[in-house]
């Protein structure tokens, strides 16, 4: 049974900072964050490849955010710092893309399973 699991949501002030945090069950090789705003679609944030550990960002999130694997938990936590109104959104993890050019592109039609969510809302 895959499951995953974000925490770390909360409030935070413009230009202040928090972590997420995205446990994932079982073995995996691909896990991105996506987000979804007020009245806008999903969006992809950053992904992670763990054979390579290479790791890829939205345009809007790049220097601000940092994805960083955390092998102990088996999690892919995500740094937000610099944090912007437009980051409000609620938070999704996702794993296993079919491809690692899918993984690369945030492409969330290629993620097979996802989590529930967390809001970050920032003011």
């Amino acid at each position: 049974h895959v499951q995953l699991v974000e925490s770390g949501g909360g409030s935070a002030q413009i230009g202040g900072s928090l972590r997420l945090s995205c446990v994932v069950s079982g073995d995996h090789r691909m896990v991105a964050w996506f987000r979804q705003g007020p009245g806008r679609t999903r969006e992809g944030v950053a992904a992670f490849y763990t054979g390579s550990g290479s790791t890829w960002y939205a345009d809007s999130v790049k220097g601000r955010f940092t994805a960083s694997p955390d092998n102990t938990n088996n999690a892919l936590n995500l740094r937000m710092n610099n944090l912007k109104p437009e980051d409000t959104a609620m938070y999704y993890c996702a794993r296993d893309s079919r491809t690692l050019a899918a993984c690369a592109t945030l492409d969330q039609t290629a993620f097979d399973y996802w989590g529930q969510g967390t809001q970050v809302t920032v003011s």
